[in-house]
Parts: C-alpha cells; sequence; structure tokens
C-alpha cells in the first residue's frame, strides 16, 4: 500500500497536466468556451422544466431546482465514466511507449469532469436565489454525498476501463446502461407524489438515487441526510471504488496485449 501511495505522489504533476489537457481539449475551438458549463444546464433545465412540470404537483415554483440538483449530479456521473471508459483505448500510443501508471488515465478523466461539475454548481446555486429556495445549516452535508459521487464514479470507471479493454462493445452497452440509471435517479419525477411514492422501493437499490434524494434534501429541502440512503450510497460508493482497485491492478499488465 506505502509503495502504492509513494508511486501515485510521485506521478500526481503528471495527474494534474492530464486533468488540464482533458478540460482544455472538452471546449478547444468552442467560441464560448468554459461558459458552456453554466449555459449547457441552464438551457437544458429550461426544456426540462417545460416538459416535466406537470409532474411535480403543486410545489412547482421550485421545480428547475429540483431538475438541477438531479441532472448535474446524473450528467457528471455518465460523462466521468464513459470518459474512464475510454480513458485507456484513447491513450493507447502514450501507453505502448511510455511507462506511466495506467490508472493515471481513467482517475484524470474523472477528476477533470468533477472539477467541470463543482463549476457548474453555480448554476444551482444562482437558481436557489431566483427562486427563493432558502438555504439552511444543512446546507453543510451536501459535501458528503458529493465525495460519495466521486468515491462511486472513480469505482465504476475503473472497473469500466478495465472491461472496455476487452471487451469493445461495452462503450455502447453503458450508453442503454445510462438511460436506465437516468429514469431511475428521480431527476425530473418526484417519488414523494402518490402516484410514484408505491414504486420508491425499486429505485432504493440505486445509489445514484439515494446520492441524489439526499443531495436535495441538503440543498432544496432544507433538511438532514436521509440516514438510509446514507448507508446504501455509502456502501455501494466505497464497494465499487474497492472493486474497481483490485479489478485494474488484476488486469492492467494484460491491457497492452488488448489495445
Amino acid at each position: 500500500m506505502k509503495r502504492v501511495l509513494n508511486n501515485f505522489g510521485k506521478y500526481r504533476f503528471l495527474l494534474g497536466e492530464l486533468v488540464k489537457k482533458d478540460i482544455k481539449l472538452k471546449y478547444r475551438r468552442s467560441y464560448l468556451g468554459l461558459l458552456w458549463t453554466l449555459l449547457e444546464p441552464i438551457l437544458t433545465t429550461i426544456v426540462l422544466t417545460f416538459v416535466f412540470s406537470g409532474w411535480y404537483g403543486k410545489g412547482g415554483k421550485t421545480f428547475p431546482v429540483y431538475i438541477l440538483t438531479g441532472r448535474l449530479l446524473y450528467t457528471f456521473f455518465a460523462n466521468s465514466t464513459k470518459a474512464a471508459m475510454k480513458s485507456i483505448r484513447t491513450n493507447s500510443a502514450m501507453i505502448k511507449k511510455v511507462y506511466v501508471p495506467k490508472y493515471i488515465y481513467p482517475i484524470s478523466s474523472i477528476l477533470s469532469n468533477y472539477i467541470i461539475f463543482l463549476i457548474s454548481l453555480i448554476v444551482l446555486f444562482l437558481s436557489m436565489f431566483v427562486f427563493d429556495v432558502t438555504p439552511t445549516i444543512y446546507i453543510f452535508q451536501s459535501i458528503i454525498p458529493l465525495t460519495l459521487l466521486l468515491i462511486l464514479s472513480l469505482g465504476v470507471g475503473l472497473i469500466l476501463a478495465t472491461m472496455a479493454v476487452f471487451f469493445r462493445d461495452l462503450e455502447y452497452l453503458w450508453s442503454v446502461l445510462l438511460m436506465i440509471v437516468m429514469y431511475s435517479s428521480a431527476i425530473f419525477y418526484d417519488m414523494t407524489q402518490p402516484k410514484f411514492a408505491s414504486k420508491e422501493w425499486a429505485l432504493k437499490f440505486n445509489p445514484l438515487f439515494d446520492i441524489i434524494k439526499n443531495f436535495r434534501d441538503c440543498i432544496l429541502f432544507g433538511t438532514p441526510l436521509n440516514r438510509e440512503a446514507l448507508i446504501i450510497s455509502s456502501i455501494c460508493s466505497i464497494g465499487s471504488l474497492i472493486i474497481g482497485i483490485v479489478v485494474f491492478y488484476k488486469k492492467q499488465d494484460k491491457f497492452i496485449l488488448n489495445i
């Protein structure tokens, strides 16, 4: 373990440079550049609010904030895991020429997306002001679901990065699975509404649903973390990270034969 940590510290400068490169490449040749980090969630929230506002019931005034809290977290999870999944194949030329710890590539992909995600949270806090959502002391607890979201993405990203080296079809399959994750994360419908409440049990074991639920409780509803959702999301996030590290470590030496 000490050797792994020392090795990680040795390449932290490279990790930082890869994160910067990913962010620059994402907005290369774009006129608005990093501004899209703020504009894109605003525009999609307007569309989703217009289409799904009837699903939120009488408390519709804060519906745009409700959508943003779910959509921002889901978008980060989807973008970061897809980028991590492709990272080994995308950097195959570099991997064949120079020795660099291979985990650097999926981790840098996820961290660059996390930085962009944190910047996009500015839109969420501005929307709270516009739609008269009063923050409470529990807003500080939102750090916990945000941390679990990063851990979950790292774990799933490492698993996907490993599997995608051997099964290229996974890139297409994961897009379909992400659609299921999106619809089971209650992004644009409220599970407390009577017409959805009876189906909530089916979504409780989606760790992203539990993370979004706790994030909404802290940010939008001004209540403390839900203990059950916290336990489930913590177990899934930490468990996925452990599995991701083990799977990646055991298979990384075979990457060179398959890229």
